[in-house]
């Protein structure tokens, strides 16, 4: 794949395209390419504009609910894993520029690099945009299929993983995922996959990657399994 086509692929999946291009190639460079021009100063900022970002979601989404409760679902929401899980429905790894030793390391799989990748993003696009309307905009993008079914008792526990164990708890047949479309070019495409529950109406997700289709099926899912009953409810 051409350098090209990769930033197009990237900022297609980011949801956001910068006018400044070395912003967010600094974003994606390890310490180990570079101990000046790389990501550490992007992330600083970045962690403090996330923290922003998902108090203000909070605080707006749960009126109800005290402080204690909304400060330890944000450490939730913005810990090194959740991180990570953001980075790898982005596909993040795909992109990350570093060392020869970090490469064979495995250092593109590592979650803390790719958490911090997603924070010095966060800082880059800010700096870029000089808009943090615009930086929430598509960071709640991101995290979306986390949100959708969010409670306050919750640690980030993906749909798929939300509904799988609200099965169980009902001792309910588990699910299974189909990907019936593929649409686009290789660097560009969509994903639609179905998800069937026995007894329960099928559910469709779209996304950039198979895994985030299955995530926005198992989010619809999981919605309509809780309307039916206030008894219902995923841990």
């Amino acid at each position: 794949m051409t350098e090209s086509l990769k930033v197009v692929r990237l900022q297609k999946a980011l949801g956001y395209r910068f006018s400044k291009l070395e912003l967010c190639q600094q974003a994606l460079t390890h310490r180990s390419v570079s101990s000046k021009s790389n990501y550490e100063r992007l992330e600083f900022m970045g962690d403090a504009l996330l923290g922003v970002i998902i108090a203000c979601y909070l605080y707006d989404r749960f009126p109800s609910e005290d402080e204690g409760r909304l400060t330890r679902l944000r450490s939730t929401l913005v810990r090194q894993d959740s991180l990570a899980a953001i980075a790898k429905d982005l596909k993040l790894g795909e992109y990350l520029i570093l060392g020869s030793g970090e490469m064979k390391s495995g250092g593109h799989r590592r979650e803390s690099i790719l958490a911090d990748a997603v924070e010095a993003l966060i800082g880059a696009m800010y700096l870029d945009s000089s808009d943090l309307n615009i930086v929430r905009d598509v960071v709640l993008q991101w995290y979306e299929p986390y949100l959708t079914t969010l409670v306050p008792k919750d640690t980030l526990k993906d749909p798929k993983t939300r509904l799988q164990e609200l099965l169980q708890a009902k001792h309910l047949p588990l699910p299974a995922y189909t990907l019936t479309a593929t649409q686009g070019e290789a660097h560009n495409q969509t994903f639609t996959v179905e998800c069937h529950v026995e007894g329960a109406p099928v559910t469709v997700g779209h996304g950039q990657s198979r895994r985030y289709a299955e995530q926005s099926a198992a989010s619809e899912l999981l919605q309509f399994l809780e309307s039916l009953s206030p008894k219902i409810k995923s841990s």
